[in-house]
């Protein structure tokens, strides 16, 4: 299954940082996003741009493992740069794109042209991507969609904490909506926004228990040291997991009959509830 599917992190790198790319892979992230857009100022997008399509390269040519875990993310449809961006990417044989700015199935398709097999996470930034989530969690080519919750609150006028991106109320809709859609469209649980605080590890959590208790499954990083927190909070606890090996243990037992367990009936749900642990836990 591709890396992209089950990843828990999204670890940010500048594309006109080509020296941070390998320091980017053996971060620990599970999916390392090199960015031509927000993380590049406009003198050096062409840089940036020259220097991810030669690494891209480069792992795809030596048929190197992590070259499935690059994401490029390339700048919007409405910039003056797209059209670039997807060339040089096709010419790479970039594997997967970051869509910013996501609104349109039909951008969706643009991107997909580019090159074959192109997998594409949609990031929906603002009130009409959070409207099409359906028909872009729908769209041929894209594997998940990502919730860009700064962009999509600058774009609605909502106020920010300094140290959370995800912990206002009015958020809370637009992350159901995604969540919702992802699950409707057979996707993966989709991937939570930054957090920009870098030395503030409870906040993070914070966010990510915010994003968590929406459905999301994944965050996308901007520094290495939030990648450990994230993959940890995940993780089913020793408690959980023992829990789930006895759910499981007991149903099996029963062989298909009701059972009950700590004065609790065991039916479908509590078992897959078990068996997602126990998942969760090997991987």
């Amino acid at each position: 299954m591709s890396p992209l599917v089950l990843a828990r992190t999204y670890l940010f790198v500048p594309g006109d940082r080509p020296e941070r790319f390998a320091k980017a892979l053996a971060s620990g992230a599970d999916a390392v996003v090199l960015d031509l857009e927000d993380a590049v100022a406009p003198a050096a997008k062409e840089a940036a741009r020259a220097a991810v399509a030669q690494s891209v390269a480069q792992a795809v040519a030596a048929q190197r493992t992590d070259a499935g875990r690059f994401v490029v993310r390339i700048n919007s449809e409405e910039t003056p740069w797209f059209e670039a961006d997807l060339r040089a990417l096709a010419g790479a044989g970039a594997q997967a794109v970051m869509l910013p700015k996501a609104e349109r199935a039909e951008t969706v398709m643009r991107v997909c042209a580019a090159g074959p097999g192109i997998a594409v996470l949609a990031l929906v930034e603002s009130a009409r991507g959070v409207l099409a989530a359906e028909a872009l969690a729908a769209a041929p080519g894209v594997v998940r969609l990502v919730f860009g919750a700064l962009d999509y609150a600058l774009d609605l006028d909502l106020e920010v904490s300094a140290t959370s991106s995800f912990g206002q109320a009015g958020l809370d809709a637009a992350a159901s909506r995604i969540a919702i859609a992802s699950r409707a469209a057979g996707l993966p649980a989709p991937v939570a926004g930054v957090t920009t605080v870098l030395n503030d590890e409870a906040a993070l959590l914070a966010d990510w228990a915010r994003a968590r208790a929406h459905g999301f499954g994944a965050k996308l990083c901007i520094h290495p040291k939030q990648v450990a927190p994230i993959h940890a909070a995940l993780a089913p606890s020793a408690a959980e997991l023992a829990w789930a090996e006895r759910v499981l243990a007991a149903a099996e037992a029963a062989a298909g009959a009701a059972v009950q367990l700590d004065g609790r009936m065991v039916d479908r749900p509590v078992i897959e509830r078990a068996r997602r642990l126990r998942e969760r836990a090997a991987r």
